[in-house]
Order: C-alpha cells, then sequence, then structure tokens
C-alpha cells in the first residue's frame, strides 16, 4: 500500500488525546470558577461535593453537580451506544461523529454563555450540563481509542503511575513522558481557561470548541496512517522453519537407530530401505548382502 501522507507522520493518537486532556483542563476551570463550582470532566470532585452535602455541608451546590454528574453518565453511555458494534480499536467514523456532536455542544455552550451570560441560576445549570454531556462522549470515546495513561478527563491514574514507576518507585521509566505530558495537558488548560474567563467564560468555552474541532478533523490521518504497511521487504520465514515442529519430530529425528537381527544399522531410507547392508552379527562373523537369516534359537551350549 502507498506510504502515510506527510500529514499523517506528525498527528499521532496520543497527541490528539493530549490535546483533548487540555480541553478538559479548559472546561473544568469554566464550571468550577463561572458554574457553581462545578466541575464538567473530573467527576471525582461532583461526588465528593454531593457526599459532603449529603453529610449537611452548607453552602454547597447541589443541583449543579448533580445534574453534571448526570449529563457526563448520559454522555458516556449514548458514545458506549455508538461504539458499541466497533470492535477493533482505533479511530473510525463513529468516534469522528461523537467528537464533532462534543465540538457542537460545546460551541452552542461558548455562543449562550456570551449571549446570556452566567447571572441566571437556570442558565448555569444548563451550561454546566451541556459541558458535562460533551466531557462524557469524550472520555467514552478516549476509552474506545485505548491510549495508554491518556484518559483525557483525569490525571489521577496518570499520577500514580508516574509516581509509582519512577527512580524512586519501581524503577520503571516507560511511558513517564506520556504521562507527564498528560498531566502538564490539563494544567495548561486549567490556566488557558481561567485566563480566558476573566474575559468571558463564553471565549474559554469556545477555544475548548475549537481544539475538539480539530482533533475531530486530524483523527481520520491516525487511521490512515496504521492502515498502511511498511516497505517490502524478505517475507518472514514460516513458524518452525527449519527445526522440528513438535517434539515427537524432535525424537523422531534423535531417535537411535533400530537393532536388525542383532546387531545395529542405520535408519533405512528411501530406496535404500529395500537393500539390507553388511555388518557383523553378534559372534563376529561377517554378515552378507541379502536377507539376514533368522537368528537360531540359543542353546546351552556356544
Amino acid at each position: 500500500m502507498n506510504a502515510p501522507t506527510s500529514g499523517a507522520r506528525w498527528v499521532t493518537l496520543p497527541g490528539l488525546m493530549l490535546a483533548l486532556t487540555f480541553v478538559t483542563g479548559v472546561v473544568d476551570a469554566v464550571g468550577y470558577l463561572r458554574l457553581d463550582q462545578v466541575f464538567a470532566g473530573n467527576m471525582t470532585g461532583n461526588v465528593v461535593i454531593l457526599g459532603m452535602a449529603a453529610a449537611g455541608g452548607s453552602r454547597l451546590p447541589v443541583l449543579g453537580p448533580a445534574l453534571a454528574l448526570v449529563s457526563f453518565l448520559a454522555g458516556a453511555a449514548l458514545a458506549g451506544r455508538v461504539l458499541r458494534g466497533a470492535v477493533r480499536p482505533g479511530w473510525n467514523s463513529r468516534c469522528t461523529a461523537l467528537l464533532a456532536g462534543g465540538a457542537a455542544a460545546l460551541g452552542a455552550s461558548a455562543a449562550a454563555l456570551t449571549v446570556l451570560g452566567t447571572d441566571g441560576h437556570a442558565t448555569r445549570a444548563a451550561a454546566a450540563s451541556a459541558l458535562a454531556l460533551a466531557m462524557g462522549a469524550q472520555a467514552a470515546t478516549a476509552r474506545h481509542l485505548a491510549v495508554k495513561d491518556v484518559t483525557t478527563v483525569v490525571v489521577t491514574s496518570t499520577l500514580t503511575a508516574l509516581a509509582a514507576d519512577s527512580r524512586l518507585g519501581a524503577a520503571r521509566p516507560q511511558g513517564s513522558l506520556r504521562r507527564l505530558s498528560a498531566v502538564v495537558s490539563i494544567v495548561l488548560g486549567a490556566v488557558a481557561g481561567a485566563l480566558l474567563c476573566q474575559a468571558d467564560e463564553g471565549l474559554a468555552v469556545a477555544l475548548a470548541a475549537v481544539v475538539v474541532a480539530a482533533v475531530t478533523s486530524l483523527g481520520p490521518l491516525t487511521a490512515r496512517a496504521g492502515s498502511t504497511t511498511p516497505a517490502s521487504g524478505p517475507a518472514p520465514s514460516a513458524p518452525g522453519a527449519g527445526r522440528p515442529s513438535s517434539s515427537a519430530d524432535a525424537r523422531a529425528v534423535t531417535a537411535p537407530a533400530p537393532s536388525v537381527a542383532g546387531f545395529r544399522t542405520a535408519p533405512p531410507s528411501g530406496a535404500e530401505a529395500d537393500t539390507p547392508r553388511p555388518g557383523r552379527r553378534d559372534d563376529g562373523s561377517l554378515r552378507t548382502a541379502g536377507r539376514p537369516p533368522a537368528r537360531q534359537q540359543r542353546t546351552g551350549r556356544p
């Protein structure tokens, strides 16, 4: 097949997932700073807030985190339903459709926040729900794409692996760069979201929508790059070529030569099987060509 295009060479699936991790930082900054301390991507925070509120914590938001949690689960369930028939991991048209829908939801939320603002309680709740819906679909899509250590919505497990496999831990540095990149991506997203919220929260959500749209358009390039094959080279040898294919074959090769009429001969092969070769009997006499005589029954005398 043809080699991958020049555009597909620098577009990688881990890089796209890191971009979506940046989006999570932006969206969570908007949710926490402008939408009643709601986490649109990190559901652990919402669950903790609801737990403290249930225990009697005062001045803790309940409606916003609850709606965000339900919306996130709905988005993840919807994405799982869409991806049900996709057996193989990797980018496909269903991933494109899901992320395109997420970009559209983020764009609509950005427009609503710009026009309506965040003064109304209903507006904040609706915006938090829309953002959480998009993040749930994004998380389920990232789960299907299965990029190791990059879930795009949380970094707790990533930080755990980064510390546990460090030199202070198990000293397994493989994957450390990717894990660190995921942490840096979500931090940079939070910084960008907080800075844009100082001007207008709609701008921050618009930035998230643009990044998701860019990932959606570049994603199919990773599928094309993965479907190409390397240049032709020597065909790999069949498994087991040049050696016994089983232990039975190995025993057949190394088995000792059979004994014929009290002396050992080489195992016959081909046409030689019908032509006995000379040899010596047990009594030392020379055996002539022809069929060997039957062994006489020994008596007591020599």
